[in-house]
């Protein structure tokens, strides 16, 4: 058992990997395809904002000035339970930076739930949030 579970391990680092790679330059090069890349009943909560359905997904992405990301920190576990042995579905949390346009770069932080269907990764649920620097009011 602890074999099987290192090598589901294994496998999901590799694909985070993977995934990752191919969705932001999906996003940032040809955000047209984002698409593909979600399950038809996909959720995207995107800075509290939440979008359901694969043609909303496209709309929200579509709409957004272009981007450039930046993956400084991946992670990634398979998901193991009594109800997932059929489905091979994996979590990934994704550390970086996104600059808009011309804009100064922020720090983001993206977690997917993936699943895998025939031999495509597809999203199931996509959380992004951008991280804004809070001033505690403090000096030193």
């Amino acid at each position: 058992m602890e074999q099987d579970l290192k090598a589901k391990i294994d496998q999901a680092c590799r694909t985070a990997e993977e995934f990752t790679k191919l969705y932001y330059e999906t996003l940032d090069k040809r955000r047209y395809l984002i698409s593909r890349m979600y399950m038809e009943a996909a959720n995207l909560i995107w800075n509290g904002n939440g979008v359901s359905g694969k043609e909303n997904i496209q709309k929200f992405w579509t709409d957004l000035p272009p981007s450039e990301h930046n993956v400084t920190t991946l992670d990634a576990q398979p998901i193991i339970g009594p109800d997932t042995t059929t489905q091979l579905s994996f979590l990934v949390k994704v550390g970086g930076q996104v600059k808009y346009e011309e804009k100064s770069s922020k720090a983001i932080n993206q977690t997917f739930l993936i699943t895998a269907i025939g031999d495509k990764w597809k999203i199931v649920s996509d959380c992004f949030r951008t991280q804004e620097l809070v001033d505690s009011g403090t000096s030193s």
